[in-house]
């Protein structure tokens, strides 16, 4: 068994240089700087597609055109068929969609208008708790046409890549504020994209 060890110089492994860099990807946090027209990106296509994918159009806002407007709340909204929408929702489904939201409109706005006027009446004697119905139902009005948009969303406009939502902004001219829908275009996935 002796003879199975070898005696001789033992080699040590001395590093040897090496002219290699290594080039590390960013981090997905960080953005890629687009390259100036005429030169190619050092990232390729992958620039491109990224622009690409997380472009969307600017929402298309729908206003009250009703006669009467009760905390910021029209009693009808407009149902114009918008022409940005062509091709992506069909006029009856929109229609549809906005009629709903009308007729919960119809239903609440005139009661919630009289109840304003009897707590008005009301409000010297009861020290302006006469008020306090009045704006119970119309936080229920807002929150049944939440619903009703959140509904719409689960079963026709996210599989379109619209998004429909009640929003609060002001007015052109005024430092009034009133509620709109919004009909927002949600981002494509980048669905050929590596992770």
């Amino acid at each position: 068994m002796a003879d199975l060890f070898l005696e001789g110089p033992v080699f040590e492994l001395q590093p040897v240089p090496v002219d290699v860099e290594i080039h590390f990807p960013e981090s997905p946090e960080s953005e890629p700087s687009p390259s100036p027209p005429g030169q190619a990106s050092p990232y390729g296509d992958y620039l491109d597609e990224r622009l690409l994918s997380t472009t969307v159009p600017d929402p298309i806002r729908l206003r009250g055109v009703g006669g009467t407007t009760l905390f910021g709340l029209s009693n009808r909204f407009s149902d114009d068929y918008p022409s940005a929408l062509a091709g992506r929702v069909a006029p009856e489904e929109f229609h549809g969609t906005l009629s709903r939201v009308n007729s919960v409109l119809a239903k609440s706005i005139p009661l919630n208008l009289r109840c304003l006027l009897c707590g008005c009446l009301c409000c010297c004697c009861t020290l302006g708790l006469s008020l306090g119905p009045v704006v119970y139902l119309s936080k229920r009005t807002m929150s049944r046409i939440e619903k009703l948009l959140d509904s719409e969303n689960w079963r026709l406009y996210h599989k379109l890549g619209l998004n429909l939502r009640l929003s609060r902004e002001q007015c052109e001219n005024t430092n009034l504020r009133e509620y709109m829908i919004l009909l927002e275009f949600l981002p494509k996935l980048p669905l050929y994209r590596p992770d």
